[in-house]
């Protein structure tokens, strides 16, 4: 009997890091970064994606698109620009994570009127109509049915928070978080939120440099870093208990990792364990998606939640590559990796 076909596939890729500059190095002065090869290298994803048989019906950037060199350059624009433009020639929607890079670059409210913002993650179609309902409240998300496996509905938290998620095939669910909806990067000073994360950071990180991990008892306290506001937390909880209500498989992103065994004990969202307080509190979880830690990592923790960091595009050789695709099946979820990230079967819990 012949394999039944996966439910849907998509792509998934983190941590390009664009600039148009020569070869340089990470902050710790050891690990080489490709800046202008890392445009070649999404490219090269970008074709093999358009090959896939079955189609893609989505692909997700999980955060850092563009580098920060771009900004101290004035470079910050055109270097999203021709990002954006490879991106487009993709014939699906193209979901982004905002990283620490893109804060370094632009602002909250510049992010949210450009290429990455939610806004734009749109499926193609003439049937297509996201629907946008406004939360009743800070807490309650609006959940309506997607009438059709390409319709994306978009529920966001209060404020300016660019969490949302969507429905691209039955029983299958989305959730795009927003790790720097705590955060200092992006966000004007003299805003409530900023005063809010800059006294978390303080009260949790003591050093000079908000930069530095040393002596932190909890290390991912650092300004590279962020977290996940109450209001988002509650809204991801009232996502969580309509996909368990709906008996759907729910497939999580953020540009942080929420577990320590997939990624280092410094690149971790600051309150990871609230987030996972949410997942293990409902079933229909079954993979959380994460860049940032350019080395990649994986588990499968306690509650069968498999968390998957992806390598990084920025500190891959030219002459290799780091991006993937996802088949997403009844019982497993199988990764095709290129380049730098392996394959992997990921199977589901059982109840």
């Amino acid at each position: 009997m012949a394999a039944a076909p996966p439910l849907l596939c998509f792509g998934v890729i983190a941590d390009i890091q664009y600039a148009d500059a020569e070869d340089g190095y990470d902050f710790g002065g050891c690990r080489r970064r490709y800046y202008r090869q890392s445009l070649g290298l999404l490219r090269d994803a970008v074709e093999a994606w358009a090959a896939e048989r079955p189609p893609l019906a989505f692909v997700l950037q999980l955060g850092d698109s563009i580098d920060g060199l771009n900004a101290r350059h004035g470079a910050a624009e055109a270097a999203l620009e021709r990002v954006l433009a490879v991106l487009g020639r993709l014939p699906v929607p193209v979901h982004h994570a905002w990283g620490n890079h893109e804060l370094y670059n632009f602002s909250r409210a510049r992010l949210a009127r450009s290429g990455l913002s939610a806004a734009v993650a749109r499926p193609p179609g003439r049937d297509c109509q996201a629907c946008h309902c406004s939360p009743a409240g800070d807490n309650q998300a609006c959940h309506c049915s997607p009438v059709g496996d390409n319709q994306a509905c978009h529920f966001s938290p209060a404020g300016d928070c660019q969490a949302y998620h969507f429905s691209p095939a039955v029983r299958v669910r989305v959730v795009v978080l927003d790790a720097y909806d705590l955060s200092i990067l992006g966000r004007e000073p003299d805003s409530p939120r900023y005063q809010e994360s800059l006294r978390l950071l303080r009260e949790k990180n003591p050093n000079d440099n908000l930069n530095s991990p040393a002596g932190l008892e909890e290390p991912q306290f650092v300004e590279f870093n962020g977290g996940f506001s109450q209001a988002q937390l509650d809204w991801f909880n009232e996502v969580l208990k309509f996909s368990d209500e709906n008996q759907e498989k729910v497939v999580v992103m953020g540009h942080l990792p929420i577990h320590p065994d997939a990624s280092d004990r410094v690149c971790l969202a600051w309150n990871y364990k609230d987030a996972l307080s949410v997942i293990y509190s409902h079933r229909c979880v079954v993979c959380f998606l994460a860049g940032h830690l350019h080395d990649g990592g994986y588990c499968l923790d306690s509650h069968g939640v498999h968390h998957l960091t992806l390598e990084g595009v920025i500190e891959t050789p030219p002459e290799s590559n780091a991006f993937g695709t996802i088949y997403v099946y009844e019982d497993k979820m199988i990764l095709k990796g290129r380049g730098r990230i392996s394959g992997r079967v990921m199977h589901f819990r059982k109840w």
